[in-house]
């Protein structure tokens, strides 16, 4: 049963900016650190951003600098600003729950392509 509800995903030409919203249950965002992971075709899904419910925020090393995560939970959302894509950056983006068992939602494509 799908949760979380990402959206924003689409096509954009290298050097743009997207912007993913994940909504869902308000408890599952007063309780958890959130996170925002990809999956390209052909490898493994990478956790790419999280942000702790006392604002601690980590980066991969292959976003950082370029990557922004925040959240608002008042609102139930976390949010992933993405500028200066890269085609690499192309993938299915997942919001997800970090730590034991997962949450993850349905994901959303994001396109990095002239």
């Amino acid at each position: 049963q799908v949760q979380l509800v990402e959206s924003g995903g689409g096509l954009v030409q290298p050097g743009g900016s997207l912007r993913l919203s994940c909504t869902g249950p308000r408890n599952i965002f007063i309780s958890n650190t959130m996170g925002w992971s990809r999956q390209a075709s052909g490898k493994e899904r990478e956790l790419v951003a999280s942000i702790s419910l006392g604002g601690n925020i980590k980066y991969s090393d292959s976003v950082k600098g370029r990557f922004t995560i925040s959240r608002d939970n008042a609102r139930n959302m976390v949010y992933l600003q993405m500028n200066a894509l890269k085609p690499e950056d192309t993938a299915v983006y997942y919001c997800n729950t970090v730590g034991y068992l997962p949450l993850w939602g349905q994901g959303t494509l994001v396109s990095v392509s002239y």
